[in-house]
């Protein structure tokens, strides 16, 4: 039997190295990218996976990337940043929102373009695996061009997902709240979210995110719809 092939971008840190470790328990063999080289190598040896040193913010670089994995089925297009300033739209300087909507959307869209057709090709099984967040199903006040981004992205993958729809390859997305990664110092453990989404994968569900803000996001929307001011979102206290 062939041993599964996954790819995982931003895989030096937080989400996507929790996905190399829970992948790598399985048996899957890894090839893993990040812009980080000194940190995705270690994570490299440490598994025994492939490194790859990648902006994917890179259209030609997400192309070397899919050259490197021509037998994954499980893409997990998850890198991304937060940016250097968090406040109001206007308050956000033009290169802040350039580099965050080339890393955070640009990233999944050069993933699509690098790897989607190849798995189309071999008529295979196949699986894309978004990295998202709650910020894009939801908008909260402040955080500067990380959730437009994030928006932006839950578009993509709805889009990709209809656009794949009657194939064999599908698409996910994780949606997460506060995750304890590099990008903040609270919130849940990646390797949850990791186990999650990849629970995701296995039972060909389309969208992940925290039970507890399900009706905030819902609330967001009847607001839009009705012709309200939006409010901040609040989570459903249990």
């Amino acid at each position: 039997m062939t041993t599964p092939t996954a790819v995982i971008t931003g895989a030096a840190s937080g989400i996507g190295r929790a996905l190399a470790e829970a992948l790598h328990a399985k048996g899957t063999r890894l090839v893993l990218a990040d812009v980080d080289a000194d940190a995705l190598s270690a994570t490299a040896t440490r598994l025994g996976a492939t490194g790859v040193v990648t902006d994917v913010a890179d259209p030609d670089a997400m192309t070397a990337l899919a050259e490197q994995a021509p037998r994954a089925r499980l893409i997990c297009l998850n890198a991304g940043i937060v940016g250097r300033s968090l406040g109001a739209p206007w308050e956000v300087p033009p290169g802040d929102w350039d580099r965050v909507f080339g890393v955070n959307v640009g990233g999944v869209v050069n993933g699509l373009r690098a790897f989607v057709p190849k798995l189309l090709a071999t008529g295979e099984p196949a699986h894309v695996l978004i990295t998202a967040s709650l910020a894009g199903l939801a908008v909260f006040p402040g955080g500067g061009a990380y959730g437009p981004s994030k928006h932006a992205v839950t578009a993509v993958a709805q889009h990709a997902a209809m656009a794949l729809a009657g194939t064999p390859v599908r698409v996910s997305m994780i949606c997460p709240a506060l995750v304890a990664t590099g990008m903040s110092a609270e919130g849940v453990e990646p390797g949850v979210v990791a186990e999650n989404a990849l629970r995701a994968v296995d039972d060909g569900v389309f969208a992940v995110l925290p039970a507890e803000w399900e009706d905030a996001v819902i609330a967001q929307a009847e607001r839009i719809v009705s012709g309200q001011q939006p409010v901040p979102p609040v989570p459903r206290q249990d």
